[in-house]
């Protein structure tokens, strides 16, 4: 129970503690009212290194927004989807810790890519970071080559 009201608080806190840092941070919204950008996502990735509860906000919504991108990308590449994962994560999966700190290298050695929308840019780090490992071309069937 008391686990459950920190998530409580510190989700409400969220945009109350960070909202304002990060765009003043940012000098302002978004261009083009995207919302977070590649760029705070790392920034709120990279903040979690404290004990305070701004860091703990940041952790959790770093993690979250990871979490659900990839949630939402196993979803839309399962089989019955018929769609190719965009990245593949090696078993055993990496930590937390280990993803929030190659995200964040990742952004740094890529600002062409800071103002995008975060769900891109960290796709993109996904799929530079864990690439699927190539599928072979399929010879043709008889059939479709003419040959019987």
């Amino acid at each position: 129970m008391r686990c459950a009201r920190r998530i409580v608080a510190c989700t409400v806190a969220a945009p109350l503690v960070l909202g304002p840092g990060l765009a003043l941070a940012q000098g302002g919204p978004a261009p083009g009212g995207i919302g977070v950008t590649t760029a705070e996502l790392a920034q709120l990735c990279a903040a979690g290194g404290g004990t305070d509860a701004a860091s703990a906000v940041a952790v959790g919504a770093c993690r979250g927004f990871m979490v659900g991108v990839g949630q939402y990308h196993a979803e839309l590449t399962t089989a019955a989807a018929g769609r190719p994962p965009v990245f593949c994560l090696p078993e055993p999966s990496p930590t937390f810790d280990a993803a929030q700190a190659s995200f964040v290298a990742w952004s740094r050695a890529n600002p062409q890519h800071a103002g995008e929308k975060a769900v891109i840019g960290l796709m993109r780090w996904a799929a530079a970071t864990f690439p699927c490992a190539a599928t072979p071309a399929r010879a043709p069937s008889a059939a479709a080559s003419g040959r019987r």
